[in-house]
């Protein structure tokens, strides 16, 4: 960086109130720069705003030898030598600048206020008008009356300098402000002057009370860096550009797109440091359908924006106008590109939703692109023959594939489920199993498999239910044998389950089973307990209702209920 960018980057720190940081850019620039008077002199301004004087005053000390015909240098000197209480020297330093700039108005101002404070601005108040509203006042007539305090107010009206000997005297203190009209601070001081008066009376020491502690000086005011010519012209650029955009702007809620970008060139043209006018540009190309042109304008603005070290909101956004032009191009790939671009600049919820829907086309379109029912049924074919030497993994992965290429086809979720069971991955097979059953509500394969998982889980009662919807779905007979040959396994693991050598442990581990003892826990299935243990024939009743039999299946299957 040059000096001229650490000293624009430290006004623009200065004008936020940044004033340390001002100062390290200053600091920076003079490293670089260490003739320049200007540097020296914004960083006096900077130390005055962080009432730090003293350095303040070397720095604007340096201003003026550097540049000894410049009056800004003086003001600054003035201000520090203001700011340490040194009115005399700050009057001086004034005065020197108004010789070389006599219209100088705030060279002028600052004289007036430091000249106020130097000297005592209440000299002439024992004048002939102050004098005349003492003399009419009768709370102060005792006072006036004294002779050695009508001496001391005659060495005042001889030089008013002297007031300063006498301020600690609360007689006079009172005078003062009877003859400046402030008859509460008379009362006010009324007590200590009656005590002045009475010591004078009796010949007495009088020893006035401990003075008030001198108000501060009122601070210098905050100085302002100085704009070099160049600083000018750029915010006269600045200026006129913002103008054309907001033009522009205005035409782009009118819909009218074409005056909208002819009013952004402009704006641009005037001012090529004001990235957001690209952006908008590209905002207005967008809606008008010009896509490859909002892209390349995106791109400017990005590379533009590095350049300047714009602000990373604006490159995100051109990074995310990119997307969305990729997006109408339908190109998901280049738009989910851009959209992570966008958000490594600047996180938004609006551009990461659009990362999500473009990353959903994308899957999309690759899934569709990869669809092939031929190369499906290769794959199921080579999974078939490695079922049959039963290697169950080598058959999945072909299965797998066969579902990538054609996931429409329920053989190849049924093929997969069979491989899942032999491995006892009954979770993973249930699932292929209902895919399967989704796609086709008649595929008897899946329905017969599905009641194999639910024997190998040992909820007979299910498996059976699951044969009896197999056997209605197969209206053909073709997998009659399968299917009973099913319900008679699940019959027998049901017996087994019923008839146990030892009841009590049977009865022992249902009762562990939380299902179960929910079921036995609600009142209404002990009534319907009771009914079938007095008449056996009610059970077929109970069991039309399917709430009722799902709650019956569950006691048959832990084998607390018999059924013959």
């Amino acid at each position: 960086m040059t000096a001229e960018d650490f000293k624009t980057r430290g006004n623009q720190a200065f004008s936020s109130g940044a004033f340390e940081e001002a100062i390290q850019h200053f600091s920076a620039a003079i490293e670089l720069d260490p003739s320049n008077h200007v540097l020296y002199s914004n960083r006096s301004a900077s130390y005055s705003s962080l009432k730090n004087y003293e350095a303040a005053l070397a720095d604007a000390t340096k201003t003026v030898e550097l540049k000894p015909d410049w009056p800004r240098g003086y003001s600054r000197k003035g201000a520090a030598l203001h700011g340490l209480g040194d009115f005399v020297e700050a009057a001086e330093a004034y005065k020197a600048g108004l010789a070389i700039d006599p219209n100088n108005v705030q060279l002028k101002k600052a004289l007036e206020e430091v000249e106020g404070q130097a000297g005592n601005p209440f000299g002439n108040i024992f004048g002939p008008e102050g004098l005349a509203k003492i003399m009419s006042n009768p709370k102060v007539a005792g006072i006036i009356s004294q002779p050695d305090v009508m001496a001391k107010i005659q060495d005042i009206q001889r030089n008013p300098e002297n007031m300063n000997k006498y301020m600690q005297d609360p007689r006079i203190m009172t005078l003062m402000m009877a003859a400046m009209g402030l008859d509460a601070t008379v009362a006010n001081n009324a007590q200590d002057a009656q005590a002045a008066a009475d010591a004078v009376r009796d010949g007495t020491d009088y020893t006035p009370p401990a003075p008030k502690p001198a108000p501060a000086p009122k601070p210098a005011p905050a100085p302002e860096p100085e704009v070099s010519e160049e600083e000018k012209e750029q915010k006269a650029k600045r200026a006129a550009s913002d103008a054309e955009k907001d033009a522009g702007n205005t035409f782009y809620k009118q819909r009218k797109f074409d005056e909208a970008i002819a009013r952004y060139d402009a704006a641009y043209q005037a001012d090529d440091t004001n990235i957001a006018v690209l952006t908008n540009k590209a905002a207005a190309l967008y809606e008008a359908s010009r896509f490859d042109e909002c892209i390349k304008t995106c791109e400017d603005a990005v590379e533009r924006g590095r350049e300047l070290r714009a602000d990373y909101k604006i490159v995100a956004k051109a990074f995310a106008r990119i997307g969305n032009a990729y997006m109408k191009k339908d190109d998901p790939v280049n738009a989910i590109k851009y959209f992570q671009k966008s958000l490594t600049e600047h996180r938004t919820p609006d551009t990461l939703a659009k990362l999500k829907e473009a990353e959903r086309v994308f899957a999309v379109r690759e899934k569709e692109s990869y669809r092939n029912p031929q190369l499906a049924d290769e794959a199921r074919e080579l999974g078939n023959e490695q079922f049959k030497q039963s290697n169950w993994p080598e058959a999945i992965k072909h299965y797998t594939e066969a579902i990538k290429r054609n996931d429409a086809d329920p053989r190849n979720y049924s093929n997969r489920a069979a491989c899942y069971i032999k491995l006892l991955a009954l979770p993973e097979a249930e699932k292929d199993c209902d895919a399967a059953l989704k796609l086709d509500d008649k595929f008897i394969k899946a329905y017969i498999r599905k009641a194999a998982i639910l024997h190998a889980k040992r909820d007979y009662m299910k498996c059976i239910d699951m044969c009896n919807e197999a056997k209605e779905k197969d209206t053909e007979g073709k997998h009659t044998a399968e299917i009973d040959g099913q319900i008679m396994k699940a019959y027998a693991g049901l017996n087994q389950v019923q008839s146990g050598s030892n009841r009590e442990e049977t009865l022992k581990r249902a009762m562990d089973d939380p299902e179960v003892q929910r079921t036995m826990a609600d009142p209404v299935m002990q009534s319907i307990l009771k009914q079938m243990q007095e008449d056996p024939r009610a059970a077929q009743d109970h069991l039309k209702n399917p709430a009722v039999a799902a709650k019956i299946r569950i006691l048959v299957n832990a084998g607390i209920i018999q059924m013959r």
